[in-house]
């Protein structure tokens, strides 16, 4: 039983079968040459000196020359906390090593979702995580478009694109809008407050109840309406589809004026006009 307890543990701390043997003998045997200790061990003749050389670099064992003989010895037991601490150092470096190394592995990852990966996220905070999907694949610089947004949302999706804006424009990321016809003016005025949007009306009069958001190689298909839905399409194929649709769309547009926007009437459902309500510049959420 003391025999299984001792195995087990030096098992554990990263041990051979071989090691354990060899160490165990040498602390019953005291300084001894490898004749005797082939024998304590029944390790072999030609693997014990191949153990023996990795418990002396482990530091739990070494040796002494007497005329032309070497005699080896265990080290003191507690030399096994120092074979430990150098265990967690080794584990350091190579936490540092790999962490050197991620940005490698998850760039060959994202090489290997270039095979079709759909993905379908269901309500308001399904919809916000899609979205914050652009902040893991876009740089400084780079940008993200939305085709076709429907000219009326509920308040809490207001309030979250206002607000993700300001994280957008920390981030150094740029966005391209096209709303639907029917979008109240104030809306477009907002979003083009904010740094690094362009925000425009579709050039025809299309109402769809979905959204396109695009960038990469992602696609997302975007349902506000009831209680929200998502589907993230991850394929350069269809991502590159819906841009050429969006880049199409966009030469027919032009800047948004805000002048000319001012003396148009606001969209006949009056149930939406309580909308401006809700929107905010960039300075109201500088304390966000």
């Amino acid at each position: 039983m003391e025999t299984d307890k001792l195995n087990s543990a030096l098992e554990q701390i990263g041990l051979t079968h071989g090691e354990i043997k060899v160490y165990l003998a040498l602390l019953e045997l005291g300084s001894t040459t490898t004749g005797p200790l082939t024998d304590r061990s029944g390790v072999s003749r030609s693997k014990i000196y191949n153990v023996l050389e990795r418990l002396i670099q482990k530091g739990l064992a070494s040796y002494i020359i007497r005329g032309e003989t070497r005699f080896f010895q265990a080290a003191e037991p507690l030399k096994i906390f120092d074979y430990l601490e150098s265990k967690e150092e080794e584990i350091k470096k190579q936490r540092r090593k790999v962490s050197a190394i991620l940005p490698i592995l998850h760039k060959r990852q994202m090489l290997s979702e270039r095979i079709n990966k759909v993905q379908v996220f269901e309500g308001f905070k399904g919809i916000q995580t899609v979205h914050e999907h652009t902040y893991l694949k876009l740089k400084k610089g780079e940008e993200y478009f939305f085709l076709g947004i429907p000219p009326h949302q509920d308040e809490r999706y207001h309030m979250y694109w206002q607000k993700d804006h300001k994280k957008r424009i920390k981030a150094g990321i740029k966005c391209r809008l096209l709303f639907n016809f029917g979008t109240d003016s104030k809306i477009l005025i907002n979003r083009n407050s904010f740094e690094g949007v362009d925000a425009r009306m579709m050039p025809i009069p299309i109402e769809t109840p979905s959204m396109i958001l695009g960038y990469k190689d992602v696609t997302a298909i975007i349902i506000e309406s009831g209680n929200g839905m998502a589907i993230e399409i991850i394929n350069q194929e269809v991502a590159d589809s819906f841009r050429r649709y969006f880049d199409v769309f966009w030469k027919m547009t032009k800047p948004f004026d805000a002048k000319k926007a001012k003396g148009r009437t606001k969209p006949a459902n009056n149930k939406y006009n309580k909308v401006e309500n809700t929107l905010n510049t960039p300075e109201d959420f500088e304390t966000t």
